[in-house]
């Protein structure tokens, strides 16, 4: 199937309140909403203080963290893939809706996630190998280094690399090379502890490499 015509002029009147869907839809804290429910813990108190599915993975429990996840990666996706009408330049505007919505939250005073799961969910309604090339590099990088503040970052950039590989149109490069830079600026704090040494490592990335680090009979 051809990619929809990328310079077809917008429709302001039939764009701006999908856009606005979009966002309050992406704006939903799910991973805070469940730790309130479920455990009493106001999500921004307690580990990284940040409302993201990883967070709440350490309050929840891994499989109630992967939950948060998807349900941050569907509001991600269901915008993109029930607004964007079939057209690039809709999908594009409503994913990047949805982004901002996690990133500044209106409920929260503006003050929300990484971008991680919700953008991948936008990409995924879009193209999903491009999710799927990227997520490779998420995962040999948690790897071979424990760090999943790394992997997410090596994965947003791998993100604008793998739409221009797969011949997306420009509109979706530059969208998911904004989504790069704001997953980086969102997880400067790790930046930071990552050259201070005092990140903290995942425990799958450690059960991994034993895994290969064992010796055979």
């Amino acid at each position: 199937m051809a990619v929809p015509a990328l310079l077809e002029p917008l429709d302001p009147a039939a764009l701006w309140w999908r856009v606005l869907v979009a966002y309050l839809v992406g704006a939903v804290p799910f991973g805070l909403v469940m730790c309130r429910l479920i455990k009493g813990v106001d999500l921004r108190t307690v580990g990284s203080g940040n409302i993201g599915a990883t967070n709440a993975m350490r309050v929840l429990g891994r499989p109630l963290g992967l939950v948060a996840f998807a349900l941050d990666f569907f509001k991600g996706f269901a915008p993109v893939a029930l607004l964007g009408a079939g057209r690039v330049d809709w999908q594009v505007a409503c994913g990047a809706a949805a982004v901002c919505g996690h990133v500044w939250p209106v409920y929260l005073r503006f003050r929300g996630g990484k971008a991680v799961a919700t953008g991948c969910g936008a990409i995924v309604a879009i193209d999903p190998l491009i999710v799927v090339s990227a997520g490779l590099a998420w995962l040999g990088t948690l790897v071979l280094t424990g760090f999943v503040s790394l992997a997410s970052m090596v994965m947003g950039v791998a993100f604008p690399v793998a739409a221009w590989l797969r011949g997306q149109p420009a509109a979706v490069i530059w969208a998911t090379g904004g989504l790069t830079v704001l997953i980086l600026v969102r997880h400067r704090s790790n930046m930071r502890k990552l050259l201070a040494g005092t990140e903290s490592r995942s425990r799958f990335g450690a059960r991994v490499r034993a895994l290969w680090q064992r010796p055979t009979e």
